[in-house]
């Protein structure tokens, strides 16, 4: 049978075998995935899939196109809740192999809703079906990471998870570059576009499931510089009972939610505190700088979640934690003195720093938890710890959006002076993170199991 190859049994590594050859498999999945943050790209044209040149009568408006990038990330995390321990069953391989599927299939689904100008087709396609094969492939690598480099959980995982960081510097060129090609005089582009780049992910993802593998128990490698023969672990069913898990599920969700909601405002944030109403003109942060700062941030959000995650391999998971909720805070604090003063240096230093910090929270709550509960079902656990940033992706859009609007209609605020509350708001809740974290305690020995 020719899904054989894709056991758990055939994609175990021979004795000796390179772990070095195995976080560009890794890279290969996250990075195919990671496009989820370059999303926005397809607003504007998919609001013209009518009018072409202007949005016409029937064509689709943005409140309904969000809805696209909400359902993808509420079904990522159900979906790596959902299928964690069945990835821990199956290995590594299949659950990629499922991913691929998933993710390719969505594309050519929505690429047919588009043309047929459906948009619950492109909500099932790219939202739901798109949505699992990011869960599946978000999970799978850095499970199969984490075994590989126990050593160094931290470094490992930040590894895979920087690429779905930096996904959406590969996918936003390519999506821009691909639409501009395929537009007409009869077609946008998009539906062209989406078919396409389903094809492409779809080889790239192959080329992770086909180099996949999992350590060998006997490697003279991992006897030297890894796990001992006998390695404890809580399985997944008992650990999310634990409070432990709760803390942490608190831990990720807050840092998360603080993150978030910036990301997706930051354009209309540092251009809204640095107007021509609030800062001398030569100091006016226009559409295109505006524009290099969210690239910039793609940059810091990316280069965080390896660096970050490598370093808490020195200092550990909490501390690293820890520095990112206390210098965080002061960071959100510092946000309405900048724009107050009028330093756009200022400002702009916080926030990479914040989104390097929010990038780094990703990739260190895997180690977290291996360190937690031991490394044989931490796929599993952080499946389902991923519902934290499916509550976050909801909760820190509505508090930035809201409030901001809140501020503007009812108070009669500036736009530049409407992001103070909500950013000692976004402190408040790095506040509850660093408790959260400082209640972590290790779990009682009597809850592992022996492999």
């Amino acid at each position: 049978m020719a899904f054989k190859f894709l056991d758990r049994e055939r994609s175990i590594a021979p004795a000796g075998y390179n772990r070095w050859l195995v976080p560009p498999a890794a890279l290969a999945i996250h990075l195919c995935i990671g496009h989820i943050y370059a999303y926005s790209v397809f607003n504007k044209p998919m609001t013209r899939l009518i009018g072409l040149d202007h949005t016409a009568t029937g064509d689709w408006e943005l409140t309904t196109l969000g809805w696209i990038f909400s359902i993808a990330l509420f079904t990522l995390g159900a979906s790596a809740a959902i299928f964690g321990k069945w990835l821990e069953r199956v290995g590594p391989r299949k659950a990629m192999f499922a991913a691929a599927l998933c993710l390719s299939g969505g594309f050519m689904l929505a690429s047919f809703g588009i043309y047929m100008h459906n948009i619950w087709l492109v909500y099932l396609g790219q939202g739901f079906l798109g949505g699992i094969g990011l869960g599946l492939g978000y999970i799978s690598p850095v499970s199969t990471l984490i075994k590989w480099f126990p050593d160094r959980p931290g470094m490992a995982t930040g590894m895979a998870i920087m690429g779905f960081g930096g996904g959406a510097m590969i996918a936003s060129p390519m999506a821009v570059g691909l639409m501009d090609f395929y537009r007409s005089s009869s077609s946008a582009g998009v539906w062209e576009t989406f078919l396409s780049m389903g094809l492409i992910y779809l080889v790239f993802m192959m080329f992770g499931v086909f180099t996949i593998r999992l350590p060998h128990e006997e490697s003279s490698q991992n006897k030297s510089e890894s796990k001992p023969k006998k390695d404890p672990y809580v399985d997944a069913d008992t650990a999310i009972r634990r409070p432990q898990f709760y803390l942490l599920f608190a831990v990720l969700g807050l840092n998360v939610t603080a993150g978030i909601g910036v990301l997706g405002q930051a354009s209309v944030m540092i251009q809204e505190m640095f107007s021509a109403q609030s800062v001398p003109q030569h100091m006016v942060v226009g559409a295109a700088a505006a524009g290099g700062f969210v690239g910039l941030l793609s940059i810091f959000n990316m280069l965080g979640r390896f660096l970050w995650s490598s370093l808490s391999d020195k200092i550990g998971r909490r501390n690293t934690y820890s520095i990112f909720f206390v210098f965080g805070a002061l960071l959100y604090i510092l946000v309405p003195y900048a724009g107050k003063i009028g330093s756009v240096v200022l400002f702009i230093a916080c926030f990479a720093l914040i989104i390097s910090m929010y990038g780094g929270g990703f990739s260190t709550i895997p180690a977290y938890l291996k360190d937690m509960f031991g490394t044989r079902q931490v796929g599993a656990i952080h499946g389902r710890l991923l519902l934290a940033w499916s509550l976050a992706a909801v909760l820190g859009p509505v508090l930035i959006n809201y409030m901001r609007a809140y501020q503007i209609n009812k108070l009669g605020l500036p736009p530049a002076e409407a992001y103070s509350i909500t950013m000692y708001i976004m402190a408040g809740l790095l506040v509850m993170g660093l408790i959260a974290n400082l209640l972590v305690k290790p779990v009682p020995s009597k809850y592992f199991k022996y492999q």
